[in-house]
């Protein structure tokens, strides 16, 4: 059989550092994020071919959409600056629209002839077509030829699209992408009092408001400070091996001719890579649009402040599930397709599930919040000292009725955990007997170190030196041995700089978090959490 296009192979020695590597940089570069897609109401997508890049170094061949025309970019666009760029990409294009809008979609096919026909399908909408030819599940584009659908916007939330023809080969070579709708109208609450008092400390902080909307449906529990898509796959590349080669070896023939169709086996299913749009880690922390993906231009790179609200859009677009776990927290579900979870006693109260993973079923989007404030970590991870000499490490905690410090929000501990205020980290170590642990763990200080991406258990800039009595206008000599925590240099940055808390995200399914069975890759990413000091920049 002919073997795949390579780039250099990357081994495992040779990945972990890559790994590290990525982390660090995105302490000191921006970081790309958000939802990024096209907003409109009429998007001209094309299917047509290409080859995506995986971290092992295979370039594997795949069919996905390109925006050839409609919309614009939202809330950010491809680095030329175009809506579209016209180029094939996998999951396909986001399309971004509002709450009632009609919406229509004109594919078309410009698939290899041997491929046939191709359409797409968008469950959970009343759809009518015009044009193509028919087909078992809606109209199709013949090879050459358009459709078009429309369909109204009725439900808002985050809705997949994917092909309806021949799904377990078409879906799989990655014709699939998500659509964005937001709600028509947006709670009060949800550009006020809290809501609003976040907007006022990411202003402060020199941050911009790239949420496509205040709140993901019109009711006051949904309101969000930051939001990203998440899509869900895998890939088995010996399918996309095998429709490459028979496309090769059908270059000439006529569509719809005698011999001109794939016979691609797509079972027994055997998939070697694990993707998060389109992409596997250590791709995925990388930016959007970046020139090294050019068709796979979304990338998995959530970040947060303590305290705010992030809403998680995901989707799983393969055939598989993926129990994908967010370490930090469990998620709350708002919606599934569109469809928000109310009690059904009181519609005020939303009732969805509090999730320890947010298993992913094939065709399915849920919505969610996932929310970080350091509650329950049983020591102050700001370094409060009131025994210092820095002015940073004396500020106040308020708590509000909830017990956490929202009066201030320019302020660096804006929403930080009141009650666990000026404690240091060694107040009370983890499971120790005292305690009424079964035994006593090691010093917290050696457990902590290596596990945050900032070298401390303390968030923020200046944060390790506070709390031992370092910082600035520390007494000379009375740092000693404990002057820093842990010393100087010994991770990835000294105590000055800048430092946060990540969060590994990944799949709970070992087989997963690989990529063409190595460690560490596929269904992976971080969630960074950083002090409001750091500037959180989601542009490209």
């Amino acid at each position: 059989m002919k073997p795949m296009t390579k780039k250099p192979a990357i081994s495992i020695t040779g990945l972990l550092p890559v790994v590290m590597a990525a982390v660090a940089l995105l302490l000191t570069a921006t970081a790309h994020a958000a939802a990024p897609g096209v907003r409109g109401t009429n998007f001209a997508l094309s299917a047509s071919a290409a080859f995506i890049s995986q971290p092992d170094g295979s370039l594997v061949y795949s069919w996905g959409y390109a925006c050839s025309g409609g919309g614009t970019a939202a809330p950010f666009g491809p680095a030329t600056g175009s809506a579209c760029g016209n180029t094939m990409q996998i999951p396909g294009p986001t399309l971004i629209v509002t709450q009632g809008a009609t919406v229509t979609v004109t594919l078309t096919n410009n698939l290899p002839a041997a491929a046939g026909n191709t359409s797409i399908l968008f469950p959970g909408f009343n759809v009518t077509t015009s044009g193509g030819v028919a087909g078992i599940l809606t109209q199709e584009a013949a090879h050459g030829g358009t459709v078009t659908y429309s369909f109204t916007a009725s439900t808002a939330g985050t809705h997949a699209y994917y092909s309806g023809t021949q799904g377990d080969l078409q879906v799989e070579m990655g014709l699939y992408g998500a659509i964005i709708v937001v709600p028509s109208a947006i709670p009060a609450n949800c550009t006020s009092g809290l809501a609003a008092s976040n907007r006022t400390a990411e202003a402060h902080w020199g941050e911009t408001d790239f949420r496509l909307a205040a709140a993901a449906y019109n009711h006051p529990k949904a309101c969000y400070d930051r939001e990203y898509l998440f899509q869900f796959s895998e890939m088995d590349p010996r399918i996309h091996r095998q429709a490459e080669e028979q496309v090769a070896a059908r270059s000439t023939c006529v569509a719809g001719a005698a011999g001109c169709s794939l016979e691609v086996a797509t079972e027994p299913y055997h998939p070697a890579y694990y993707l998060i749009n389109g992409r596997s880690m250590p791709d995925d922390m990388d930016p959007n649009y970046a020139a090294e993906y050019p068709h796979q231009p979304y990338n998995g790179n959530p970040h947060m402040h303590p305290g705010e609200q992030v809403l998680l859009r995901i989707i799983g677009q393969g055939r598989w599930q993926h129990p994908f776990h967010e370490h930090g927290n469990h998620v709350r579900i708002l919606a599934r397709d569109g469809n928000l979870i109310v009690s059904a006693t009181d519609p005020n109260s939303l009732a969805g599930p509090l999730l320890f993973t947010t298993t992913t079923t094939p065709g399915v989007a849920m919505d969610g919040i996932f929310y970080w404030t350091g509650k329950g970590l049983n020591w102050d991870p700001y370094g409060h000292n009131p025994a210092s000499a820095d002015p940073l490490a004396k500020l106040t905690c308020t708590p509000d009725a909830n017990g956490y410090n929202t009066g201030a929000p320019t302020a660096i501990n804006y929403f930080e955990w009141c009650q666990d205020h000026n404690k240091p980290v060694q107040a009370t170590p983890t499971g120790d007997v005292a305690g009424n642990g079964p035994v006593t763990l090691p010093d917290p200080n050696i457990l902590t170190n290596g596990a945050w991406y900032g070298g401390s258990p303390y968030l923020g800039p200046n944060a390790t030196l506070r709390a031992t009595g370092c910082s600035a206008g520390a007494p000379a000599g009375s740092c000693g041995a404990t002057g820093s925590t842990p010393p100087s240099g010994t991770i990835a940055n000294p105590p000055a700089s800048e430092a946060g808390f990540a969060f590994m995200w990944h799949s709970h399914n070992e087989r997963e978090i690989t990529t063409n069975n190595i460690f560490p890759g596929g269904m992976l990413m971080m969630m960074l959490v950083d002090s409001r000091e750091f500037q959180i920049d989601e542009t490209n």
